[in-house]
């Protein structure tokens, strides 16, 4: 067990690493992540032994889950509405199309048996919703016309339909459904999917307003709790549920909600981590000695569908909504297949159906290309072809986007003897550059104006700007007992050498320090000291 959790150790310390030199060479990060899974794999240099697709299957839906869901909360739709009929019918129409066309080509072309080409076409269909949000957030790649958010919502959304089609191609492969039930099917993948994400995602977002958690990070266990609750009610009742759980994500995060912003860090932290054991697994499963023997047709395959498949089914659905043909070309480009199609492959390799071809090999070798080849040239394709919007920035089309303004509050109360009580606010002298924001009296929020007179015992809460020198206070914590000499003394009474009592923490109450302020045991003092050197 220590050996596991030492390499576990090890091998996020190395992602964490590649991450870092990845973004400086151009090298997208989720290639890095799946040469290291096979560096370590059976034929890598460590020859870790992993064949066990079961298991594998099991852990990347689970990354899935959170990856869908996280793009769906970072989607921000007030963005994405120009261009949501373009992105919802590349997502359906255009990952059936590109099922058709790459299945069409693999059974007369390479002469792959009807039912094993129309799977393959499944489960490469949908581009990767982790490598787009992953180049054109580490590059910061904002595109005109919207591009951005339509390729958000295309690979947050397409997943899912790629899925179904898997499964049905599986079903129909197994003799077990009849073309009626081919029907049910389709309608319970998208009804019950979309439905369940709806119902779950307003349920969640009314419990979020009503509930008040008691212990701080409670909300963001709440949160882990409707991502996977999105997507397991749904599968057991034959709905997608990877469709349910990217629905989920967009109602939250397109709501606002309390504590949003630390809901996001962690989901960013959740969902880094996601990415990076799905992609290293998939490298560890994999064989590189085997990716000889699928080479030829495997290439075929990702030519047509990088040159032709994707090019024909982003025309069809885009050039008769009146698409740019630079925009077209781009968003061909951008299709880049990832994590979802080598999971799917996973699907159909422990499923009974009876293949004739190493199916995940083929498709490991697919993405490889994609990601290689597609994603290292994003950036050089949307430069090429005069996309690249220089005036905005692309981190706008997420939810968890913040302006970097550097403002910060500051929350006192009205003492009965306080000059400024009985006073209105245009009567009085605030700290300079600053803004009373909020008044709160007896319970109330109150927005205030200039004719807002002052109470005793009101709350103002008022915001400033912020200083880039705060990085030069060091802050640092002492706990008082009765034989430190402070316990019992008034402030002004101790002297200290270049250093200030900025806070004191007494019990669940904080206390702004004055000169009369008298020490107690226990107390928690906060002490900036100038004389800390970094």
């Amino acid at each position: 067990m220590n050996v596991v959790l030492l390499t576990a150790a090890v091998i996020i310390f190395v992602c964490v690493i590649i991450n870092r030199v990845s973004s400086k060479i151009g090298i997208p990060v989720l290639l890095a992540f799946i040469l290291l899974g096979m560096a370590f794999g059976s034929d890598g240099f460590l020859h870790i032994p992993f064949e066990d697709y079961i298991f594998a299957e099991r852990i990347c839906s689970v990354a899935l889950i959170f990856i869908m869901f996280y793009g769906g909360f970072g989607t921000k739709m007030s963005l994405a509405r120009p261009v949501l009929a373009k992105a919802v019918l590349l997502s359906s129409l255009g990952t059936v199309f590109t099922a058709m066309l790459v299945g069409g080509f693999c059974y007369f072309v390479l002469k792959i048996s009807l039912l094993e080409s129309f799977l393959i076409g499944s489960v490469i269909s949908s581009t990767d919703a982790a490598s787009v949000f992953a180049i054109l957030r580490s590059k910061r790649l904002n595109l005109k016309y919207n591009s951005a958010s339509l390729l958000e919502v295309e690979s947050g959304s397409n997943d899912p339909f790629s899925y179904m089609l898997t499964m049905i191609a599986l079903s129909v492969m197994n003799g077990k459904i009849s073309g009626g039930e081919v029907s049910y099917m389709l309608f319970s993948q998208i009804v019950y999917g979309a439905v369940f994400g709806v119902v779950i995602g307003c349920f969640a977002v009314l419990f979020l307003r009503k509930f008040k958690f008691s212990t701080p990070g409670f909300d963001m266990m709440f949160i882990v709790g409707v991502a996977i609750l999105s997507y397991s009610l749904p599968s057991y009742f034959g709905g997608n549920g990877y469709l349910s759980a990217y629905i989920s994500g967009i109602i939250l995060g397109n709501t606002k909600i309390v504590n949003k912003q630390a809901l996001v860090n962690f989901f960013d932290g959740i969902t880094s981590l996601m990415q990076m054991v799905l992609f290293f697994l998939l490298g560890l499963l994999s064989f590189p000695s085997k990716l000889g023997a699928v080479f030829s047709n495997a290439l075929l395959i990702a030519l047509f569908l990088t040159f032709a498949a994707r090019p024909i089914a982003v025309s069809v659905i885009m050039f008769p909504l009146k698409c740019r043909f630079r925009e077209f070309i781009f968003v061909s480009w951008a299709g880049m297949r990832g994590a979802a199609s080598i999971v799917f492959a996973i699907m159909a390799v422990i499923n009974p159906a009876v293949v004739d071809n190493d199916i995940f090999h083929i498709v490991f070798f697919i993405v490889l290309f994609s990601i290689l080849v597609q994603g290292s040239l994003i950036p050089i394709v949307a430069k090429k072809l005069d996309m690249i919007d220089e005036k905005s920035d692309v981190m706008k089309t997420f939810t968890d986007y913040t302006d970097e303004v550097a403002v910060q509050f500051i929350e006192f109360k009205l003492s009965k003897g306080h000059s400024w009580v009985g006073k209105k606010i245009s009567e009085i002298t605030l700290p300079p550059e600053s803004i009373l924001v909020l008044l709160i009296r007896g319970g109330e929020k109150i927005v205030p104006n200039g004719n807002t007179t002052l109470c005793a015992d009101d709350e103002l809460i008022l915001s400033g700007r912020a200083t880039d020198s705060s990085k030069e206070v060091h802050l640092y914590e002492i706990t008082l007992d009765e034989n430190d000499g402070f316990t019992g003394k008034a402030l002004r009474d101790i002297s200290y050498d270049q250093k200030l009592i900025i806070m004191i923490r007494r019990g669940n109450k904080i206390v702004i320090p004055k000169g009369t302020t008298v020490l107690k045991k226990n107390d928690i003092l906060v002490i900036n000291d100038s004389k800390v050197h970094t």
